[in-house]
């Protein structure tokens, strides 16, 4: 590669011919992604729990961009592997995967019921491991590759009544840099999002508390929610050119909360 600085262009940030994997990419922030990555370029497959996808493809349709979905539940071993099978049998490649799907389940500590423990660790951890090396087998044979992990401030944080979204988050930053040292080689990099304080269906209890609301934007520099518009350029960078020396890095995206 010919590393001269009049060789950098905004070609660099392209994503077009490119095949993007966004999980539950139908809502929130994970409909951002899709909108960024088709607007970069990138034609995008949707794994989905919710079938409701008419306006994600719509979204991405005008952007002259191909969309396909596959419903399945991620907390399931087989259906993480038929994402994979699915993608392949519509794109035939995968060049970017993005781990959007998450849930979250809010209760005290002491009252913490196990199934919601093993729930939100089985979207928020295991199907990331699990895709992410199945998808890393694909980028290994195309000598090419990038996946993006969805962390958050509680990978940084500790928190309150979320104690396995919280492991689970930390978990996904481990995860980053440990595929990151083992995958470089093959010129595949991994890094991770995490997101502040985003105005999503996730966050509503929260904003709808009055006391909890003005807790949160006080302690935020930005002074506001972020919204999902605030992370579609980091993703379109992560996954393009422009980011291939950045490897095993959580970037966090959260109007300062983390200085302050």
């Amino acid at each position: 590669m010919d590393f001269s600085l009049d060789k950098f262009s905004m070609d660099f940030f392209s994503l077009k011919g490119k095949v993007a994997i966004v999980t539950g990419g139908n809502t929130g922030l994970g409909q951002g992604y899709v909108v960024a990555l088709a607007k970069a370029g990138a034609d995008i497959f949707v794994p989905t729990y919710d079938k409701n996808w008419d306006e994600t493809r719509a979204l991405v349709e005008k952007e002259g961009r191909r969309i396909e979905f596959v419903q399945v539940d991620l907390s399931k071993r087989e259906d993480v592997t038929k994402v994979v099978e699915e993608c392949m049998k519509h794109f035939g490649r995968i060049d970017i995967l993005v781990n959007n799907a998450g849930t979250i389940r809010r209760a005290p500590l002491l009252q913490y019921k196990d199934e919601d423990w093993q729930a939100v660790m089985d979207i928020n951890l295991n199907a990331v491991y699990y895709l992410s090396k199945e998808v890393a087998n694909i980028m290994v044979k195309q000598n090419s590759g990038k996946i993006i992990n969805i962390a958050s401030m509680l990978a940084f944080q500790g928190g309150k009544f979320v104690p396995p979204y919280t492991a689970s988050k930390h978990g996904v930053a481990g995860i980053t840099k440990a595929f990151a040292n083992e995958l470089a080689e093959y010129n595949i990099q991994i890094n991770a999002m995490a997101p502040g304080y985003i105005a999503t269906a996730n966050t509503a209890p929260i904003r709808e508390d009055e006391n909890r609301n003005n807790e949160i934007l006080g302690r935020i520099p930005a002074a506001r929610w972020g919204h999902p518009f605030d992370l579609m350029g980091a993703v379109v960078f992560l996954s393009s050119r422009a980011s291939d020396y950045m490897n095993g890095h959580i970037m966090a995206i959260d109007g300062g909360w983390l200085v302050r």
